[in-house]
């Protein structure tokens, strides 16, 4: 019975090791190689600015009610299945925002959901998509997001189920959905669908909301742009954007670039809800990248099935 309790206790000390390597964040760092080496370019504000829209920054990061969409104090409520969490203070106030930080620490929070501190970041942050983002590019994102006014103020701390509210846990949950890649441009594709490619799949980050999630919170990948439930209301659901007649398959390039600026459908229907503010930040990209985002969404595999609001 003591050699039991012996090995019993030995393999749930094994297990208590195992867990805190694993779900450390520099294990993730180690294991995918993630860093980057920081570019020598100086930084690129107009890119910046770019990169801010495409990424959707002030669409939760902007204080709430406030005219001004550059002014980043967050406190924006994200409710989901989890618990609701609250967007950061985004503005480079040196206490309460990024204004401390230095471009290796912005990085990492946009490409490894760490903190300063050492902390994970909930993916609510779509860091899973910025992982695509190169390094000027951030770079680029960082001095502009440093051109801002400061805000003063902090949101309020997430409230979050149990087991949720165990950051340390999030460490498992990149294990299986963060793989450290940076977006390649496949050589088989014009300039422009791979310029598309990486604005959709990195920055835009469009299948964090528009593809269909799993038990623990990451994207299906057999269903990515195939709809998902709307995280605003769960009796609704965000369409499926593939070019299937489920989907918006009869959708031109003119039409999806067109939607993109404007936020009108070819029917006539205008975005509401969060596509709205969505549409607010594609208009304020150029019409080049506007139709690269549309090259590469036409070319999506097509996927059939409209998902059914949640009863």
């Amino acid at each position: 019975m003591r050699k039991l309790v012996g090995w019993l206790g030995g393999l749930a000390a094994l297990g208590l090791v195992g867990f805190l390597v694993v779900t450390d964040p520099a294990f993730h760092r180690v294991l995918f190689g993630i860093g980057l080496p920081l570019p020598a370019a100086p930084p690129d504000l107009a890119n910046g600015r770019a990169m801010f829209f495409a990424g959707g920054c002030a669409s939760c990061h902007a204080t709430p009610g406030h005219a001004d969409r550059l002014r980043l104090g967050g406190g924006l409520a994200l409710h989901s299945p989890f618990g609701t969490f609250h967007a950061p203070n985004l503005s480079p106030h040196p206490a309460d925002g990024i204004g401390g930080w230095t471009l290796d620490q912005f990085i990492r929070a946009m490409r490894e959901g760490v903190a300063p501190d050492g902390r994970h970041y909930y993916p609510a942050f779509p860091y899973a998509s910025y992982q695509r983002m190169g390094a000027k590019d951030l770079a680029d994102l960082f001095a502009f997001l440093k051109s801002l006014a400061p805000v003063a103020g902090r949101a309020p701390e997430h409230a979050l189920a149990f087991p949720f509210q165990i950051r340390r846990l999030v460490g498992g949950w990149k294990l299986l959905y963060l793989d450290g890649r940076v977006f390649v441009p496949d050589p088989g594709r014009s300039a422009a669908w791979n310029r598309g490619a990486y604005l959709v799949e990195g920055p835009g980050h469009c299948a964090e909301c528009h593809s269909p999630r799993d038990a623990l919170g990451g994207i299906v990948q057999a269903r990515r742009y195939a709809g998902g439930p709307d995280p605003e209301n769960p009796r609704k659901t965000v369409p499926n954007i593939t070019p299937h007649r489920d989907g918006i398959g009869d959708w031109s390039k003119g039409d999806h670039a067109q939607f993109l600026k404007t936020g009108e459908s070819p029917a006539f229907v205008t975005a509401g809800g969060s596509m709205a503010s969505v549409i607010r930040n594609m208009a304020e990209l150029s019409d080049d990248d506007r139709a690269a985002m549309a090259e590469f969404l036409v070319t999506l595999p097509p996927i059939a099935g409209k998902l059914q609001p949640a009863r």
